[in-house]
């Protein structure tokens, strides 16, 4: 099927009504307007409009639609699956990274294209706090459409359980405000739905008191004591406070996670958490982690919270190549355990990992039907995450994650994360949204119903 592309007279048009750069394959700019985290996805636009505001969102979308091109939306890019880009018209909302917070009303107004670094810069200069990504490139619009996990998700909740009210501009070109008075399905179904009602073009979050400073744990522990620390680890976070926000991951030691040659090559279990309040209280509630059996190395320590949100974004750099596989599970089984150890010992280069992501407290506690992620029951997501350079070994990290995570799914519960489905997991679509997805289904119906935003984890209208 040919994609429909624009004139040369209705790309002009658009130049002339926007603020922002129109860019076409030959313009200065555009190779770096179209790179994204995954490196994988080498989509060339036919155009990018770089939206600097909501009035040249509103004319993009006019323009889409009345042509009847594809569009696409892009936040920070960082999505693995590569839905920021198509191969018609992209919607570049990068310019739109403002940031402006109010500390009497521990609130802060975000654009579309800001980054979660972005959010900890402004809010940490008044010591507050949201819920944001595990790295600080990644974009405050597609983590929080699509649920919003992170290290203060048990204590906060999810990124999107903090969002007060999101501007949107829809598919007929109008900006609405949603919130909880104002238009309130439409905010129910923005909060987890992705990006399936239109274009997010400014959130209002709440804010927490947080930092400067946090107590961060930084553990490591060798391969043959992975099984019985794992199921610590899972019998910690069960009974831990809700302050307490701890991911684990597997991995190949290497230079790039700062690790001393010795362990380069090495397959070895890190923890890294933070405590989600007072540092000597957030000491003494690792501390049973911290003294379970004999890690390689305890890198646990005050830092500030600035900081430690950087700590992980050189092994989740930009530039890499990508393919991701995740499930949601209830706990960590023997099973799991057993199936874990038969993959992981063959982690194919060392900017792979495989990750969890441990949930409860306010996760859980928040109210189920308040918005369109349906996964707060769950104990933790598990990511196999196979990341390298060389296009020649595509097929070898691939067929790992797939094997992999094929081995789990006996283990799973049901679901998966919207915001970690790569570009062929079509078919896991209803099982991201669960028992939400008719009633996107009717928000789809009402708010787009011709399928303009499609370039995601697409909820398909029936009208």
């Amino acid at each position: 099927m040919t994609t429909r592309l624009l004139d040369d007279s209705t790309v002009e048009s658009l130049r002339e009504r926007l603020r922002g750069a129109v860019l076409r394959p030959d313009d200065d700019g555009y190779e770096g307007a179209r790179s994204v985290w995954n490196a994988m996805i080498e989509t060339e636009p036919a155009v990018i409009a770089r939206c600097t505001g909501a009035a040249d969102v509103m004319t993009t979308v006019d323009i889409a639609r009345e042509h009847d091109v594809p569009l696409a939306v892009k936040g920070g890019g960082h999505n693995v699956a590569g839905t920021a880009l198509c191969d018609g018209l992209v919607l570049d909302l990068e310019s739109m990274s403002w940031v402006q917070v109010d500390p009497r009303t521990r609130t802060a107004r975000v654009g579309a294209g800001a980054t979660w670094g972005d959010v900890d810069h402004e809010t940490q200069a008044f010591g507050l706090a949201t819920t944001g990504g595990i790295v600080s490139s990644t974009g405050v619009a597609g983590l929080t459409l699509g649920g919003g996990l992170g290290y203060l998700a048990r204590k906060f909740g999810l990124a999107h359980d903090n969002l007060r009210s999101v501007d949107v501009v829809t598919a007929d070109g109008e900006l609405v405000h949603a919130s909880a008075d104002e238009q309130p399905d439409l905010f129910w179904g923005m909060r987890g739905g992705g990006g399936n009602f239109g274009v997010a073009t400014a959130f209002e979050f709440d804010l927490h008191e947080l930092g400067p400073e946090i107590f961060s744990v930084r553990l490591l522990y060798p391969y043959e004591t992975i099984p019985e620390t794992l199921q610590f680890y899972g019998e910690f976070m069960t009974d831990a406070p809700n302050e307490v926000g701890c991911y684990a991951a597997i991995l190949r030691g290497s230079p790039e996670y700062g690790l001393p040659e010795s362990l380069h090559g090495e397959t070895v279990l890190a923890f890294r958490g933070l405590y989600a309040g007072d540092v000597t209280a957030g000491r003494e509630a690792f501390q049973p982690l911290r003294d379970f059996g004999e890690p390689i190395v305890d890198m646990s320590r005050p830092l500030p919270y600035t900081d430690y949100q950087t700590q992980a974004d050189e092994l989740y750099c930009e530039g890499h190549r990508n393919y991701w596989k995740s499930n949601f599970y209830d706990g960590i089984s023997e099973g799991f355990v057993e199936t874990l150890m038969e993959h992981v010992e063959s982690i194919p280069s060392p900017y792979s990992t495989v990750f969890f992501e441990w949930m409860e407290g306010a996760i859980t506690e928040a109210d189920a039907d308040a918005t369109a992620f349906p996964h707060r029951d769950r104990s933790f997501s598990f990511t196999v995450a196979p990341k390298w350079t060389d296009p020649e070994r595509d097929a070898e990290h691939i067929a790992w994650a797939r094997a992999f995570h094929e081995a789990l799914e006996p283990h799973a519960a049901p679901g998966v994360y919207v915001n970690y489905m790569d570009d062929d997991e079509g078919d896991r679509v209803r099982d991201a949204y669960s028992g939400r997805y008719d009633r996107l289904v009717e928000l789809k119906n009402e708010w787009d119903p011709n399928n303009l935003f499609s370039t995601n984890q697409n909820v398909e209208p029936t009208v």
